[in-house]
């Protein structure tokens, strides 16, 4: 403070003329040192200062006004600046032209550079015809631009250096190219095909269009490559294209051609080894940043970070993150963003922590992915802390913040804080309204994701394939088929119904909607078939009762040169569990054994289902042994299994193990181990398990109601079993009293047994598999009068039971029966066979009789 006070109180004893010389250079020294701010005070607090104000000093405070940006302070200068008459300065129209395109007031910035018209030695000025290019760029204005563009060919003004790398930057994608090209024209007609500069710009636009080999055949044609700039274009060019191998190649060239490389250099190639997850070659270039001491820049480290973290190599980003000394705060979110790309949550929490610790500012992107973090890690209080934070910053108006926002809100279930946050969005990009449209998604709030979809229609912002994937889910999720097929004819006439995240969705819609048929053809029409393609396909016949079809994807799918993925094989391995196929089920996951597939959580539970429903118990316990983390569906899956084989013991014992692990069991627990008992007759034990779902705070599910009636009725308490059914806290439905009546029929207890079958009458009386069963009831029991009206009754109503069937795998094939059915071309076999073995049981125990 003393030596600001010393200081202006040395100003105020120079006199006028010092002073204001003084001012002027104090001014240009604060934009020097980038405090803009401090030097737009300098130039208010002073009453005459602007009229005595040197010309030279007016760009740099419009430059100033640009970078903060204030455009109010900017017109004001203006005014002066007319007053004073130096409108006509070319510095100055330049400078004028810059702020209003900076502070967003085109209009301001197309009226001052109207005037040099009127003025013709400002007309034949370029840098003034540059500024407003740049203009009409930064609005994405391109006719305008080329429009600019004609006039100063019209006027005989000749472009420069500048003026062209500003038009090539103009041009990305394949629409406009017939114009780039009218550009390159220019560029070689007037002799600018050698400059370095325009070179990068030429080779940077045919990169941004797709056309890499015009961007090689432009950098060929350059006699003198020593420009570093032009190899750094052309191997981010190559790089962006696809061609990732051809940056490395370019790389090796220029660093054995001797070429001073950049950071940039280095930035790129490392960008294109994290492309084609080439680890090795990646490693090669990092020790050459080591060497050339780039270690520390943090565009370098940056692309280092992101290469590691791409391959899951997250130590080796460790230590790249600590060898930097002096860490920016682009370093510090490029290693939070690594950690939560690979679902590391807690760590990017407290690397954030470490971040604050040091007191380093954290800007947007740090704080989108810590609230990504916060939604990983449920760490609720935090992100409410930070959006606390955020309402008291500038910064929280930044969409994608508030995309992240509503994001995480969303992922915790409290949609109402993420539909306020989404209200009071002054600007919503595509971004925000699909982070909104996917919060309801998930919340299965489906009704309310097509509304939000319908305003933003509204609003006349363009969905893109993403959101419409969403929509569709959303109506998947209503399963509306009337409402589904409307989404997929507008997904065609947008032209984003071969986007492979629209197909899968649309695959999915039509299977959960029960259209199969129309599902294979959406899949057929796809041309360029992802894997998520496959999968959803897959999934989509296995979930509609066709696992022979779902089966029969696999081999395709890998004669396309795809490679199934752990999603692949579980809904494969699902569709073999259905079909008990072992044979299959073992390829499968030999297949996934001989590619190194990655095992996960579904695929291992996918295993040790397939093994159990094939009758493989033993194969099921060696992978159930082996799996590394054992979540609840793995628990559940083995104790399913072993009560399926009447293992009862082995369940019950697994269960007491799961709880020792600290893993809460769940409703279908319990329900496993109900059947369990029920299977092994242990009454008391499945009794005991059914209330001690109590504890665990488990309501007891219909299924759970069911197997207790039957695990009652087998053992013949009929009575409990009935008395039962009356004290349930629910209306028992169909299962319930059919296992009544089942129990009653093989105890023959006709009294229950007639209540039991009322019950069923009453919910579905044109049902013919609810009459067989009291009709069995009454033959059995002898009464012949009640059958005969009941048959009388069931002809009247024209009721038959749907046959029972059974299949068996004989040699690789699948052979179905059903009951009475006698249409197989191997009938007259099969009952010689069954005749053969009745006379051979037969003859057995009559030999065994005559033995005792």
């Amino acid at each position: 403070m003393r030596f600001h006070c010393f200081k202006y109180r040395v100003f105020s004893t120079l006199n006028p003329i010092h002073s204001l010389v003084w001012l002027n250079s104090k001014i240009k020294t604060f934009i020097q040192q980038g405090n803009h701010f401090e030097a737009l005070l300098a130039y208010s607090k002073e009453p005459h200062f602007p009229l005595n104000t040197s010309k030279f000093t007016f760009p740099a405070l419009l430059k100033a006004c640009a970078f903060l940006p204030n455009l109010h302070t900017g017109k004001t200068i203006h005014g002066t600046i007319i007053k004073m008459g130096l409108q006509y300065d070319p510095f100055i129209i330049t400078s004028l032209v810059n702020m209003y395109v900076k502070c967003g007031s085109l209009c301001s910035a197309v009226q001052v550079f109207d005037f040099i018209s009127e003025c013709k030695d400002l007309v034949q000025d370029v840098t003034i015809w540059n500024a407003m290019l740049d203009g009409y760029i930064r609005n994405g204005l391109t006719e305008e631009c080329m429009g600019l563009f004609r006039r100063m060919q019209e006027l005989g003004v000749k472009s420069d250096e500048y003026s062209l790398s500003i038009l090539l930057g103009l041009f990305n994608g394949r629409v406009n190219f017939a114009k780039a090209e009218e550009v390159h024209a220019y560029v070689v007609r007037n002799s600018f095909g050698h400059d370095p500069f325009v070179v990068t710009a030429l080779i940077d636009m045919y990169s941004n269009c797709g056309r890499p080999r015009d961007a090689w055949c432009i950098f060929e044609s350059v006699e003198d490559k020593d420009n570093i700039v032009m190899w750094n274009a052309l191997i981010r060019g190559l790089c962006e294209n696809g061609l990732w191998r051809k940056s490395l190649e370019l790389y090796t060239l220029a660093k054995n051609r001797g070429c001073k490389l950049m950071s940039t250099t280095y930035s790129s190639t490392i960008k294109a080894c994290s492309e084609g997850e080439d680890i090795d070659f990646g490693r090669h270039v990092h020790s050459d940043v080591v060497k050339m001491g780039f270690e520390d820049d943090p565009y370098v480290c940056t692309s280092v970070l992101s290469m590691y973290a791409r391959v899951g190599m997250l130590e080796d980003a460790d230590k790249a993150f600590d060898s930097v000394l002096d860490k920016e705060v682009e370093v510090w979110n490029s290693m939070i963003s690594a950690y939560v790309g690979n679902g590391r949550g807690d760590d990017a929490l407290r690397v954030y922590n470490e971040m604050q610790s040091r007191v380093i500012p954290s800007d947007s992107f740090t704080l989108s992915n810590i609230l990504i973090s916060c939604s990983m890690t449920e760490s609720y209080d935090l992100a409410r802390a930070i959006h606390g934070e955020l309402i008291k910053k500038p910064i929280q108006n930044n969409i994608a913040l508030q995309s992240a926002l509503l994001t995480m809100y969303s992922k915790c279930g409290m949609l109402n804080e993420a539909l306020e946050v989404f209200s009071r969005m002054e600007e919503k990009d595509v971004v925000a309204w699909g982070s909104m449209i996917s919060g309801l998604c998930q919340n299965k709030k489906f009704k309310e994701a097509l509304e939000t979809y319908k305003e933003m229609e509204t609003d006349n912002a363009n969905p893109d394939a993403d959101i419409m994937a969403m929509v569709i889910n959303a109506s998947a999720g209503l399963e509306s088929l009337q409402l589904g097929c409307s989404i997929h004819g507008i997904t065609v006439k947008s032209g984003v119904e071969l986007d492979c995240s629209v197909s899968s969705s649309l695959v999915d819609m039509y299977s959960n909607c029960g259209e199969p048929e129309i599902a294979g053809k959406v899949f057929t029409g796809v041309p360029n078939k992802s894997l998520v393609l496959w999968n959803s396909l897959i999934t989509c016949y296995s979930k509609n009762d066709l696992p022979d079809l779902s089966l029969n994807l696999l081999p395709q799918l890998v004669q396309q040169g795809l490679y199934p993925d752990s999603v692949t094989l579980t809904n494969a391995l699902a569709a073999v569990s259905s079909l008990a196929i072992l044979i299959q089920g073992k390829a499968i996951h030999c297949y996934q054994i001989r590619h190194q597939i990655l095992e996960d959580n579904q695929v291992e539970n996918a295993l040790i289902d397939m093994y159990i429903k094939s009758g493989c118990l033993k194969y099921a316990e060696r992978i159930f042994q082996c799996v590394s983390t054992r979540n609840i569906v793995t628990w559940n899956t083995m104790i399913a299994g072993y009560g399926s084989h009447s293992k009862c013991t082995k369940a019950i014992n697994l269960f007491n193990e799961m709880r020792k692990d600290g893993v809460k069991p769940d409703g279908i627990t319990f329900l496993s181990l109900i059947s369990s008992c029920n299977h092994a007759g242990l009454v008391d034990e499945g009794f005991k398990l059914f209330h001690l779902m109590e504890e665990y705070g488990i309501k007891p599910q219909m299924d759970h109601y069911i197997n207790v009636v039957d695990l009652l009725g087998r053992a013949g308490r009929l009575n409990d079993a009935y008395n039962f059914i009356q004290n349930m806290v629910v209306e028992p439905d169909r299962g319930v009293w059919l296992c009544l009546l089942s129990a009653c029929r093989v105890h023959k207890n006709v009294e229950l047994g007639e209540i039991a079958a009322n019950n069923l009458l009453k919910m579905e009386p044109d049902r013919g598999s609810n009459y067989v069963q009291l009709l069995n009831l009454y033959v059995e029991a002898g009464r012949r009068e009640e059958a005969a009206s009941l048959r009388a009754l069931m002809r009247q109503k024209g009721l038959k039971k749907s046959p029972g069937c059974s299949w068996i795998e004989v040699k690789n094939k699948l052979d179905v029966f059903f009951s009475s059915d006698s249409s197989s071309p191997r009938t007259i076999e099969i009952y010689e066979t069954l005749q053969s073995l009745r006379i051979i049981m037969k003859n057995e125990g009559d030999y065994e009789t005559e033995a005792i």
